[in-house]
């Protein structure tokens, strides 16, 4: 007699659609790079009680200094909707961007971010 393999139930899909998120819109207001290392601003936590979950989620990865990346893996939404979510927060002052390389930058800066983003590869 052949065997069959048990199969794994799907994946049970996620109740809101990403474009709901970010009530239909695709550009965030404030450009951000995939790179673009995002913080919590101080004075945050008492402010982040009014925010819906997925944005009160952010701002606790913010805590880490992620970068945009790194919070749409992290919250597994689109990259395109993690750029408008942060826009959002960074327009209503709970998070800032951190300032990325330029071409002037030292290689110190540069060493600087590129250990940051491994240790943060790793961390995934």
């Amino acid at each position: 007699m052949e065997e069959r393999k048990a199969e794994s139930p799907p994946a049970q899909p996620s109740l809101v659609r990403p474009y709901s998120l970010t009530s239909g819109r695709t550009s965030p207001a404030v450009e951000l790079a995939l790179e673009a290392l995002i913080q919590v601003l101080p004075g945050t936590d008492d402010r982040a009680r009014d925010l819906d979950n997925i944005n009160a989620t952010i701002v606790a990865l913010c805590r880490e200094s992620p970068s945009v990346a790194e919070i749409a893996a992290r919250v597994g939404v689109p990259i395109g909707v993690a750029r408008v979510l942060v826009a959002d927060l960074v327009e209503a002052g709970h998070v800032r961007i951190l300032a990325t390389l330029k071409d002037d930058s030292s290689d110190a800066e540069r060493r600087e971010l590129i250990e940051r983003v491994l240790s943060g590869l790793r961390e995934l």
